[in-house]
């Protein structure tokens, strides 16, 4: 039987989602609280790989196991799970549905505070310079005339293409946090913060607004914005189709 667990994890202790050799990921803590429960090796498949320090307010990950679980299953696995990292649903799905392929977008948010906050330091970034919301915006809206995003991706990658279809890029002001929000099909290793990074320094002054388009027709690493910091970073929303679900 196929099941869906939906997850939020707090990313500042991890190495990312995905196993690493020598490094603690949430897909690591994951797989070891359902062999305690289960008593057997389970492997989950999840809908992407965020980086290290990354968070997760909503990721799917999907497992096999031979069995219905038991209804206090998902209360019995989020005691056993690490304190930030919480199961927030389990989903029996067709047989043939795929946490990372059937999945239809991911919608990231990247939260920037303007001054020090002790309580929020570790999910936001703190800029203490005024950033120019309309040149960052005007930045934003180019990247959905474009699909090939090479420049945005981390250099050493094993992707066979680096298209991704846009919905939409957009800053806003949520009370004392600007928060960039995007939405898309797919997104590259990196490519989130990358972006943002880029749309800071056209908010700086550092560059206008329709340097984007050079830096995206370029497909050079070099020529985009620095990464920001993880921390900042939130993977939001996966939104599947509804005929992957078995109701």
């Amino acid at each position: 039987m196929r099941y869906f667990l939906e997850l939020a994890y707090h990313g500042g202790h991890y190495h990312g989602w995905q196993r690493q050799p020598s490094q603690v990921s949430v897909q690591q803590k994951l797989e070891e609280a359902l062999q305690q429960l289960l008593q057997k090796t389970v492997e989950v498949v999840g809908a992407g790989r965020t980086d290290a320090g990354v968070h997760a307010k909503q990721l799917f990950a999907h497992m096999d196991v031979p069995m219905e679980l038991a209804e206090d299953f998902e209360y019995r696995l989020n005691a056993v799970l690490p304190a930030d990292i919480a199961v927030k649903g389990i989903y029996r799905v067709r047989p043939d549905a795929h946490a990372r392929f059937s999945a239809l977008s991911r919608t990231y948010r990247y939260f920037i505070v303007s001054h020090k906050d002790p309580f929020v330091r570790e999910t936001t970034w703190f800029i203490k310079q005024t950033l120019d919301l309309e040149a960052m915006n005007k930045g934003a809206s180019i990247l959905l005339d474009h699909t090939d995003f090479k420049c945005f991706s981390r250099s050493r990658t094993d992707v066979k293409t680096y298209n991704c279809a846009i919905e939409y890029a957009i800053w806003k002001q949520e009370q004392e946090k600007l928060v960039f929000e995007i939405k898309a099909d797919r997104f590259l290793r990196n490519m989130v913060r990358a972006i943002v990074g880029t749309l800071v320094e056209i908010g700086k002054g550092k560059m206008p607004p329709e340097r984007m388009q050079e830096i995206i027709e370029s497909r050079d690493r070099g020529q985009a914005g620095t990464s920001v910091p993880a921390q900042g970073l939130f993977l939001t929303r996966v939104e599947y189709p509804e005929t992957i679900w078995n109701r």
